[in-house]
């Protein structure tokens, strides 16, 4: 997701500072950002010359202090909140005092990641969609303290960048993760008890619901571990037992076969 939102804001003429845990992960997500610009070149959406503006706008670092010139600065990591909690106190710690801090969580409260700022107005939620290049929505999600002027600067970015945004409460899920991951939840129910085999399942929602994509495939696509992450949130914060995780998802999350990106979900890659 990080790796994406740099590409969208890159490619939109924005100077971007990328970071991640380590020297080698932080390698490969500046290799995957360059990958993902020739890509463009390749489909036609931007020249060569545009590319190589792209690719020198971008930089990359292991460190958050690098981030002091920052106008605002987007966390995308894992949807773990303690890991999230304290990137944005260290975050809140090298900004300058008008830099916005935003978030791409998508399910965690913002009001409650906010109270980790000196200044919760200035702290907001942007969730962006996978693959980001692609996915043309952003959900705008104000915290009980985010400030007009935070909302409207990340309204114009979001814009900036091309995409889409609207307007979400603060609530487990917000909107589209609400309706979605549920979803994909009751389809591993359907596996888990043997209703249908994934490929059926997935090719009934294609064919009879006229999805892109089957629950399954994108649950593999999003990471199993994600959906776990979600489908926990919304089951603590909504104490409803129709939000209760899969078993199976659980079992599949314990074995490390999360989907795309360990090469085996519900499907093989």
């Amino acid at each position: 997701m990080g790796c994406g939102i740099a590409e969208v804001c890159v490619a939109s003429g924005l100077d971007v500072i990328l970071s991640d845990v380590s020297a080698n992960s932080l390698e490969r997500g500046l290799e995957k950002v360059h990958a993902g610009i020739e890509r463009q070149v390749s489909k036609g959406k931007i020249s060569s010359t545009d590319a190589k503006s792209a690719s020198a706008h971008l930089w990359g670092s292991i460190t958050f202090d690098d981030f002091v010139a920052c106008d605002m600065v987007i966390e995308a990591a894992t949807e773990d909140v303690e890991i999230k909690e304290r990137i944005i106190r260290e975050l809140d710690k090298v900004v300058k005092a008008g830099a916005l801090i935003a978030s791409n969580t998508s399910s965690v409260s913002i009001t409650a990641l906010a109270t980790k700022m000196s200044n919760p107005g200035r702290f907001i939620g942007m969730h962006f969609f996978n693959p980001v290049p692609v996915m043309s929505l952003v959900e705008i999600i104000r915290g009980i303290e985010t400030t007009d002027a935070t909302y409207e600067a990340t309204m114009a970015l979001a814009t900036r960048v091309g995409k889409t945004p609207i307007s979400v409460k603060n609530s487990p899920g917000f909107a589209v993760n609400r309706i979605l991951i549920p979803m994909i939840n009751e389809a591993i129910f359907v596996l888990q008890e043997g209703l249908a085999s994934a490929p059926e399942i997935d090719a009934g929602m294609q064919l009879g619901a006229n999805h892109p994509v089957g629950p399954l495939a994108l649950a593999d696509l999003i990471g199993l571990d994600t959906t776990l992450a979600i489908m926990e949130v919304l089951y603590r914060d909504f104490n409803d037992s129709k939000y209760r995780p899969a078993p199976l998802l659980r079992e599949m999350v314990d074995a490390g076969r999360l989907g795309r990106k360990t090469g085996t979900g519900f499907h093989s890659y």
